[in-house]
């Protein structure tokens, strides 16, 4: 397949999981870009569609709830070929529905964890094509994976 041919999905927070998810980007040039955030601000960031979705935490039962519809209908309109994320919630709603609809799917870790794996990042595991982590300290040979940092 054409690189301009692959839809990605690219997914985050707002914040630090935001700034993150744009350093990375560049890897993916040439594919058809789209993506998730939890504020429409940054819209007039990027060259892309951007969709949003609610913030929401584990705390947040129904919030969740929501975001997870939100983030299911975002997923059957783009029909994305990968979904990659640095977190945080709506990150890991995405990888988990994207590989349930057969994405394949990204997971770096937050830089701000540098002594231990977010909550996300240890949930997400299971679900994540590749499960990387931007210290090497925290990376181990069943994953997650240390290729480097976006600093």
């Amino acid at each position: 397949m054409r690189c301009d041919h692959i839809r990605v999905l690219a997914v985050a927070s707002t914040g630090g999981h935001w700034i993150q998810l744009k350093r990375v980007l560049p890897a993916f040039r040439g594919s058809q870009l789209s993506f998730v955030a939890t504020n429409r601000a940054h819209a007039a960031e990027i060259q892309a569609p951007l969709y949003t979705v609610c913030d929401a935490n584990a705390q947040a039962k129904f919030r969740m709830v929501v975001m997870l519809l939100q983030m299911l209908w975002v997923l059957l309109r783009v029909r994305p070929h990968v979904v990659i994320s640095t977190g945080a919630a709506p990150g890991a709603v995405a990888v988990m529905l994207g590989k349930l609809i057969g994405a394949r799917t990204i997971w770096l870790d937050s830089i701000a964890n540098a002594e231990e794996l977010s909550w996300s990042g240890r949930w997400v595991r299971r679900w994540a094509d590749l499960w990387l982590t931007q210290w090497p300290d925290l990376a181990t040979p069943a994953g997650p994976y240390f290729h480097g940092s976006v600093l």
